[in-house]
């Protein structure tokens, strides 16, 4: 199956009150494990990440061939020959394929475009991270968030290796796993720092981006000051140090 929203919530339990987990974007390819009620026990294909969306039309469509570059790409309606914008969006690494296009504008589903200029070739690769981790900067944190309307600490590493079609796990407890650990004890730029529950990356030295809970957003601290609020709020150590290159 092919996720055909923007963004579709996935949750621990098939419950109306269940914390959201994690998310799909547009084009995200999942497996029905089985459903139960109105709701769909899942797996995505990307990273075998398990949860529960509820129950919805999922149309059969063609392979993507485009993705979004942009870190939110505003979906078109064309009426009377003009395009109107809609309160909707399309977000960053979310995949689609080609009905028709214009000049500026593709159509992705029946009446739904958005701007040429916000796409890349699906097997566009971008090695820039520090351009990507920055281009969400001050994105609302968000526990469970994969786009620019809100992110969480392990998605904003995540989404680096998914627009790349980089195997890399979702969840902080099982990125500490996957991860080689640092030798060298000094940082250098992308550097992965890890804490139980919490990541971010070394946009150099002494730069830290990272999508922080208590300041509810994602933010750039000096490095040295991030480890040591964490320790004295949280009370937890850096766990692990990686490094992008190793990736």
């Amino acid at each position: 199956m092919i996720n055909n929203f923007p963004k579709l919530d996935i949750y621990e339990k098939p419950k109306a009150k269940s914390k959201l987990s994690s998310q799909m974007l547009y084009g995200e390819k999942f497996k029905i494990i089985y459903k139960k009620k109105n709701w769909l026990k899942i797996k995505t294909n990307y990273d075998n990440y398990i949860g529960y969306i509820k129950e919805k039309n999922f149309p059969i469509k063609p392979p993507p061939t485009l993705k979004v570059y942009s870190l939110k790409s505003e979906i078109f309606k064309r009426i009377n020959g003009k395009f109107k914008k809609t309160n909707k969006f399309l977000y960053f690494a979310s995949r689609i394929s080609k009905l028709d296009e214009n000049k500026k504008f593709l159509e992705f589903e029946k009446n739904k475009w958005i701007k040429k200029k916000d796409l890349k070739k699906v097997n566009h690769i971008d090695r820039n991270y520090s351009r990507i981790f920055k281009s969400f900067l001050n994105s609302k944190y968000l526990w469970g968030g994969k786009t620019a309307e809100g992110i969480d600490c392990s998605s904003l590493i995540q989404i680096y290796f998914y627009y790349n079609k980089i195997f890399f796990p979702r969840d902080t407890k099982d990125q500490i796993k996957f991860c080689n650990k640092k030798i060298k004890k000094k940082f250098s730029k992308g550097d992965i720092i890890f804490w139980k529950g919490h990541v971010g990356i070394c946009l150099s030295q002494s730069k830290f981006i990272h999508a922080y809970g208590p300041r509810k957003k994602v933010l750039i601290m000096p490095t040295n000051f991030a480890i040591k609020i964490i320790k004295k709020t949280a009370k937890l150590n850096v766990k692990k140090i990686s490094n992008m290159k190793n990736y």
